[in-house]
């Protein structure tokens, strides 16, 4: 097998200039992706279509030859596959009917499987088509996060409903949660197995919760995905994407037994170098900075390598790139990492 930087660097290896992808890198930013887009129909019809998404995820490693490919998908497919309704509108984003306890107790795992096949054939298919060089991530939403739009129907800014829920119904939200959790590690389990070198949990509302509320809602349950993903594979690296965790960052990779944290741009680079003492880091370029271009990414994309590439390190955003992101700044981005020396 060809080397893998980015595997290499989540066994604990200095790397440098570190591998480099992007969270979102197949996406609206692409004109090739819109293209695809409506010939898709539904955005879900795309997720299911494993010859689109197989295109749609490698549109980006043909412009830009990232060190990794993440499969091309959604983290709402396992409400969807436990029977939630599902879709997505524009402008608006995800909408469902929103959850209640007796939807909580009735939510049916038994086609889990049988629904994520084509997910699974997208993974077969990448891995085959991929250089051997490049890595193939496989990803779930982390099940707190997942449960906010169970909950809510849709997206909200700090979402008050899932917190109001689950104070006020701790038991039946602990099943939701629970429920979430087996669901997404059995998806996790079923993408190593097509393929995946590597997996990451997207938790992208971790930094809402109180203290007690991120230990019981977003690392207890991701805690138990990786004990469930490591019986069945013990080596598959995990990056833990918690994003907005601030002072949880720590405890999150020590009580989830992720092997590598992905940080959001919030995270300070004394904090971040103290966090690499512990392990693999990803990150952490402020997106924003990433649009703007110019001396303010090459100033972020400094300050990043400067800063942790004497440790281990994946170059990335601290969040999804924008649709509006010029491609040349992608392009001086990569460019920028690559030709980076010490």
């Amino acid at each position: 097998m060809a080397e893998r930087k980015l595997l290499k660097v989540l066994g604990g290896q200095t790397v440098f200039p570190p591998p480099i992808w992007m969270m979102r890198q197949a996406g609206r930013y692409l004109p090739e992706y819109k293209e695809v887009r409506k010939k898709a129909g539904s955005f879900l019809d795309l997720c299911y279509n494993p010859e689109l998404a197989v295109e749609v995820t490698l549109q980006p490693m043909r412009r830009f030859a990232f060190d990794a490919a993440i499969l091309f998908s959604d983290i709402l497919v396992i409400p969807h596959a436990l029977g939630r309704d599902l879709r997505f509108e524009e402008g608006a984003g995800p909408m469902m009917t929103p959850i209640d306890e007796n939807g909580i107790d009735n939510l049916d795992a038994s086609r889990l499987h049988a629904h994520l096949e084509p997910v699974y054939e997208t993974v077969r298919r990448l891995r085959r088509e991929l250089p051997q060089d490049t890595a193939l991530i496989g990803f779930c939403g982390a099940p707190w996060t997942v449960a906010t739009y169970m909950i809510a129907g849709r997206g909200t800014p700090d979402q008050a409903p899932a917190r109001l829920f689950g104070y006020k119904n701790p038991k039946a939200f602990a099943r939701l949660l629970d429920a979430v959790a087996a669901s997404s590690a059995e998806y996790l389990i079923r993408q190593v197995d097509a393929g995946a070198d590597a997996l990451q949990i997207f938790d992208s509302w971790s930094g809402v919760l109180d203290e007690a509320g991120f230990e019981d809602w977003c690392m207890r349950p991701v805690r138990e995905m990786v004990r469930r993903v490591r019986e069945r594979h013990p080596s598959v690296p995990i990056i833990g994407f918690p994003k907005g965790a601030g002072l949880m960052y720590q405890k999150y990779r020590r009580n989830t037994g992720v092997t590598a944290l992905g940080l959001d741009w919030t995270v300070p680079m004394e904090e971040a170098r103290r966090l690499q003492q512990d392990g693999p880091l990803q990150g952490n370029l402020d997106p924003m900075r990433l649009l703007a271009g110019g001396r303010a990414l090459s100033q972020g994309v400094d300050k990043i390598l400067s800063s942790l590439g004497h440790g281990p390190l994946i170059f990335n955003l601290g969040h999804g790139i924008t649709p509006n992101v010029p491609i040349e700044h992608v392009e001086a981005m990569v460019k920028q990492v690559r030709e980076a020396t010490l």
